[in-house]
């Protein structure tokens, strides 16, 4: 398998700045979610109620709404208004699909 650090996608020609403030708030973001999976995980190997699992299940759900929220927000702010200021009209069909993938 190759190296991560390596991997490089030929779909992803784009990158995004983020402040180290702004990253450092999304990857806390992240870290609390990826808490909640390990929680349920263990919720699930010790036979928990399946109420109890559904309701912690939907808590992490909503916890990562809101960090698609949070990132959509920004991207919309910088990225999208950056694109369309330069001329790229595939900027807002971009973020319509963007829309639609959140939306499902």
């Amino acid at each position: 398998m190759e190296n991560r650090d390596d991997f490089t996608c030929p779909a992803c020609a784009k990158t995004t700045h983020r402040s180290a403030e702004e990253q450092k708030k999304l990857i806390h973001r992240l870290n609390r979610i990826e808490g909640q999976i390990r929680g349920i995980r263990g919720m699930i190997e010790r036979d928990a109620y399946c109420a109890d699992v559904l309701t912690q299940s939907a808590a992490a759900a909503a916890a990562l709404n809101a960090f698609n929220r949070e990132l959509l927000a920004h991207h919309i702010g910088s990225c999208v208004v950056r694109d369309i200021r330069a001329g790229e009209d595939g900027a807002v069909d971009e973020l319509v699909g963007l829309v639609q993938k959140l939306m499902k």
